[in-house]
């Protein structure tokens, strides 16, 4: 659903620039709090997998192919405003290097793609597992509805941008109808990948997944012959085993990233997504503008001079994997800095030693 330059006009586009730069800095403020020792490793993978899986269009109808989004598995995964982070960060990703996505309406791919998936999904996610039983289970079958819940909300929101700001003069009823009728289709992929992999890590370390947390029956101790419940500590510390256990659950993700952006993305649908089709089909890519880096070495997931098709698209995913979950890490990292800094008494006894000490000087002085 990426929209390209020339679907909607100026004005909206830069509304949707300023939506999104406001939901990108309270994003960077929640993360703070979201990110820990589990999570922020976890948030540059999660960003690296996700443009993995976009690379897989599979066939959802009759000429018409679908990709993942990625808002509800970011959101489930590492927490709401780390997930807008991460669709951000490969949005982004895509746009400048890829040439995917116009870059003047990558304010409507983050508002679309990133804020109202995420939003959509976690609140979604959220409502479920407060009325479900708690466990493993309840917790990935909350995700799949959340994420088919997404995609379609998501459709809703392009045609909401477009009734407001669409450079054609079309039918709002019917691209309304056809954005949604085909993303509920491509929700029901979304839902199987996002329920897939949250399973998967819940599987593996469920104290990984930032949806998961708190949803554990407490432990009871025995007390005069009465269940009582055990007293919530501070946080520990991650054991040694789990930390091992993080570590490969890291590898294992990005491995699997490279092997899908490398290898599998090339029996992909070669079939247009959701959007080009509707776009086809109604009119609204009348006025599609030539992408600003459609020059780029990586435009439309190739390697410019190489002309192996495999191996250039191959090479393609693994560059856009790489430098996703660079770019992504080192975000989450710094924030993750920033957060220890804020919170650490020992540096904030430091400061205020110096404080101190520099006042005293003063009046000796």
């Amino acid at each position: 659903m990426h929209v390209p330059d020339g679907f909607i006009n100026a004005p909206v586009s830069a509304a949707t620039g300023i939506i999104a730069a406001g939901a990108i800095a309270v994003s960077l403020r929640g993360a703070r709090r979201e990110l820990d020792e589990r999570t922020a490793p976890l948030a540059g993978l999660v960003a690296a997998f996700i443009f993995a899986v976009q690379m897989l269009n599979f066939p959802v109808a009759a000429g018409t192919s679908g990709h993942l989004l990625g808002g509800a598995l970011a959101a489930i995964l590492v927490g709401p405003y780390t997930g807008v982070l991460c669709v951000s960060v490969v949005l982004l990703m895509q746009g400048v290097l890829f040439a995917d996505g116009g870059l003047t309406a990558l304010g409507v791919n983050i508002t679309d793609m990133a804020i109202v998936t995420t939003v959509v999904a976690y609140l979604t996610f959220r409502g479920l597992v407060k009325v479900l039983p708690r466990t493993r289970r309840s917790i990935t079958a909350s995700s799949f509805v959340a994420a088919l819940i997404s995609v379609p909300a998501a459709a809703i929101a392009f045609t909401f941008l477009y009734a407001l700001g669409g450079t054609t003069d079309v039918s709002i009823g019917k691209v309304a109808t056809a954005m949604v009728g085909v993303h509920v289709l491509i929700g029901i992929g979304e839902a199987a990948i996002t329920a897939l992999t949250v399973g998967a890590v819940i599987a593996v370390r469920p104290d990984l997944v930032h949806g998961a947390r708190g949803l554990t029956q407490k432990l009871k101790l025995r007390v005069g012959g009465e269940l009582v419940d055990v007293p919530e500590t501070a946080e520990e510390p991650v054991p040694v085993a789990a930390a091992r256990s993080h570590r490969k659950v890291w590898i294992a993700g990005l491995v699997t990233s490279l092997v899908l952006a490398g290898f599998v993305s090339f029996y992909a649908s070669a079939n247009p997504d959701g959007l080009e089709k509707v776009a086809a089909d109604k009119g609204i890519d009348k006025k599609t503008e030539e992408h600003a880096t459609s020059d780029s070495p990586l435009a439309d997931y190739g390697v410019k001079d190489i002309t192996d098709t495999r191996l250039s698209g191959g090479l393609a995913g693994v560059i856009g994997v790489g430098v996703t979950v660079v770019a992504g890490s080192a975000v989450f990292w710094a924030l993750r800095r920033r957060r220890t800094t804020d919170t650490d008494p020992a540096s904030t006894a430091s400061v205020t030693s110096a404080s101190s000490s520099s006042s005293s000087a003063s009046e000796n002085a």
